[in-house]
C-alpha cells in the first residue's frame, strides 16, 4: 500500500508527540521504559527513528527553501508591505547579519538533521534488512546535510558521530574534510546493497524514500561542486542510464502539484498527505502564493486557484525577461513558470482599484501558484493545509548536472543531448552546440524558486556580479505601473558574502570557532 510503512511510523511518531500536556500528565508508569541504547534494538523503533530522521528533515525545508531562493537573484521578499517579514527582506537585499534569524534556524537545523542521522548510524544494531537500510538512508541524511553546510557555509564543524559532552565546542572544519565524509558516506550508501531503486519511472511508491539513484544524484552533484567533473559525469550518468526517471510529460506546472506527487521525474520529494483528521499546518505554500486580498478573481482561475495567500517571493522583471529573451514571448515553459499582468488579467485575476503589490514588478510566479486541487481542505483565510509534496531534487536538475560535468569533462555531445532533452520537453528547438552559458541559462529557467540557483551563482563566482545591486530599490505595483518606493543605502553582495556567516549565537556559545572571513 502506498506510503504505507513510512507513514505508519510517522503517524506512530507523532501520535506520541501531539498527546496533551494533561494526557502527559497522567500517564502511570511502569517498570523500566529502557534507555537509549535499547530502542534501537528492534526493527519496529528503528522504523520510528527513520520516520523522525524524515520529519526532521520536513520540519527544516522551510527555512532551506526561503532562505536560498531569497538570496538568489530571480525574487523579491515581497509580502502585504514594507516590514511585512523583515528578515525576508534582510536576506533578500544583502542587510543580514550574522544575528540573522532565519540562518541561525537553517544552521541548527541542518545539525538536527545530523543528530538524527547520527542516532541511527551510531546506535542501530543487528543484522535485519530494516536496520541496514535505516542505516545507509541515515547515512545519505547526514551527507546531505553536510553538503549544505560546506556550500553556504564552508568551514561549518563536521559531526560524523553522536559527540561526547567533552566534544561539543568543536571548531571549524576544513572544507576538504566536509567534502570527504559527503563522498564517503554517498558512496557506503550506494555500494551497501541496502538502499532500493524503483522499479519503473512510473512507480510511485519506492521513491517516497531514498533511492540508490538518489544517493547518486546527490554525489555527483557533489562531485560536480569540487570540480571532479568525469568523477560527477559518470555518477549522473548511472541514474539517467538507470531508466527509472523521466521528465514529466504533462502540463509542466502540473508536476509541481499535489495531484502528481512523486511523478516520474521526482528523485526525492518530503511527503506530505491528503488527511483532514490529520492535517499539519505548513506556511510554505500559503506565503508564496498571490497577495489575494488585493486581488480580485473570476472566471477560470476563481475556478481552480486557491485564495487566502500572502504574496511572498514575487519573480523580478529581470528574470521575467530573460526568459523572454531565452524561448520567446510565447514560450511554452513560461506561460506554465510566469505571467505578466495582461495574462494574470485573462486568466481572470485583477489587482484591486487603489491597492498596490509590495516587491512586484508586476510578474507573477505560476509553476507552483496553489491550486483547489492541492487543499486538504479549502480554508481562503489561512491555506495552511495543502498535500503538495516538498521537492528536493528532480530528474531536469540531474540533466542538467549531468550536461554542466560532461561539458567540463570534454563530452560534448552528451551536454548537448542532456540539455536537449529539457529544451523537448519545453518545446524549445534543439541546440546544434552548447555551451556552459547556455546550461547556466537553462538551468536557471528551468528551476528557478526550487533552491538551487544560489548555490550555483556562487560556485560558478558569478554571485558578486549578479546581486551587487541587490536591494538598492524594492518595487510596488499598482494599476498605474511600478514605483520604486524603498532604497537601501547599504545593500548587495559583498565580498564576505561568499560564505554565509557563522552564528553570532554558535560564536558566542563556542570560544573554539572562528567567524567566516568577513562578519
Amino acid at each position: 500500500m502506498k506510503k504505507n510503512i513510512l507513514f505508519i511510523a510517522l503517524v506512530a511518531l507523532l501520535s506520541i508527540s501531539f498527546v496533551s500536556c494533561e494526557d502527559k500528565l497522567d500517564i502511570q508508569k511502569h517498570g523500566n521504559l529502557g534507555s537509549m541504547d535499547d530502542f534501537y534494538t528492534n526493527d519496529e523503533n528503528v522504523m520510528q527513528a527513520t520516520a523522525s530522521l524524515y520529519t526532521e528533515m520536513r520540519d527544516l525545508y522551510y527555512n532551506w527553501f526561503f532562505t536560498k531562493n531569497l538570496l538568489s537573484d530571480d525574487l523579491y521578499a515581497g509580502g502585504g508591505s514594507r516590514g511585512d517579514n523583515g528578515e525576508m527582506e534582510k536576506l533578500n537585499e544583502y542587510t543580514f547579519d550574522s544575528d540573522h534569524s532565519m540562518i541561525q534556524s537553517l544552521y541548527s537545523g541542518l545539525y538536527g538533521v545530523i543528530y538524527k542521522a547520527n542516532l541511527i548510524i551510531d546506535k542501530v544494531e543487528g543484522e535485519t534488512a530494516v536496520a541496514k537500510r535505516a542505516i545507509n538512508e541515515a547515512k545519505v541524511f547526514r551527507a546531505w546535510a553536510h553538503f549544505e553546510l560546506v556550500t553556504l557555509w564552508g568551514t561549518a564543524p563536521v559531526v560524523d558521530h553522536l559527540l561526547e559532552p567533552g566534544e561539543y565546542r568543536k571548531p571549524n572544519s576544513d572544507p576538504s574534510e566536509t567534502w570527504a565524509l559527503v563522498e564517503s558516506d554517498l558512496t557506503e550508501a550506494i555500494n551497501s546493497g541496502t538502499l532500493p531503486s524503483k522499479t519503473s519511472a512510473s512507480d510511485e511508491e519506492t521513491g517516497i524514500r531514498i533511492t540508490k539513484e538518489t544517493a547518486q544524484a546527490f554525489l555527483g552533484k557533489a562531485y560536480l561542486f569540487q570540480g571532479k567533473y568525469s568523477e560527477a559525469a559518470a555518477m549522473l550518468d548511472n541514474v539517467i542510464n538507470s531508466g527509472k526517471y523521466e521528465l514529466f510529460a504533462g502540463e509542466y506546472d502540473m508536476q509541481f502539484h499535489a495531484l502528481y506527487n512523486n511523478n516520474c521525474e521526482s528523485l526525492f520529494e518530503l511527503q506530505k498527505r491528503n488527511d483532514q483528521e490529520n492535517m499539519s499546518m505548513d506556511f510554505l505554500f500559503i506565503m508564496q502564493g498571490w497577495r489575494t486580498d488585493k486581488l480580485t478573481y473570476s472566471g477560470e482561475a476563481a475556478e481552480v486557484l486557491a485564495q487566502g495567500m500572502y504574496g511572498f517571493m514575487n519573480p523580478r522583471k529581470a528574470l521575467y525577461d530573460d526568459f523572454v529573451a531565452w524561448e520567446g514571448t510565447n514560450g511554452a515553459r513560461l506561460a506554465k513558470t510566469i505571467m505578466n499582468y495582461d495574462q494574470v488579467t485573462n486568466f481572470g485575476v485583477t489587482l484591486q482599484a487603489g491597492k498596490y503589490l509590495y516587491g512586484s514588478e508586476g510578474v507573477f510566479l505560476f509553476k507552483n501558484q496553489s491550486l483547489k486541487s492541492d487543499l486538504v481542505i479549502d480554508f481562503s483565510g489561512f491555506q495552511c493545509f495543502q498535500f503538495t509534496d516538498l521537492k528536493v531534487m528532480r530528474y531536469a536538475e540531474v540533466l542538467l548536472l549531468a550536461a554542466e560535468a560532461q561539458l567540463q569533462a570534454g563530452n560534448s555531445s552528451k551536454a548537448l543531448n542532456y540539455i536537449n532533452q529539457i529544451r523537448e520537453r519545453a518545446k524549445e528547438s534543439a541546440l546544434s552546440s552548447v555551451s556552459l552559458d547556455d546550461i547556466k541559462n537553462e538551468k536557471r529557467f528551468e528551476l528557478c524558486n526550487e533552491a538551487v540557483r544560489y548555490q550555483d551563482l556562487i560556485r560558478w563566482r558569478d554571485a558578486d556580479k549578479a546581486m551587487k545591486d541587490q536591494g538598492k530599490e524594492i518595487p510596488v505595483f499598482s494599476t498605474t505601473g511600478v514605483e520604486w518606493q524603498y532604497k537601501n543605502q547599504n545593500y548587495g553582495f559583498k565580498e564576505r558574502n561568499w560564505l554565509l556567516p557563522i552564528p553570532l549565537k554558535e560564536i558566542e556559545l563556542n570560544p573554539n570557532m572562528q567567524k567566516n572571513p568577513g562578519w
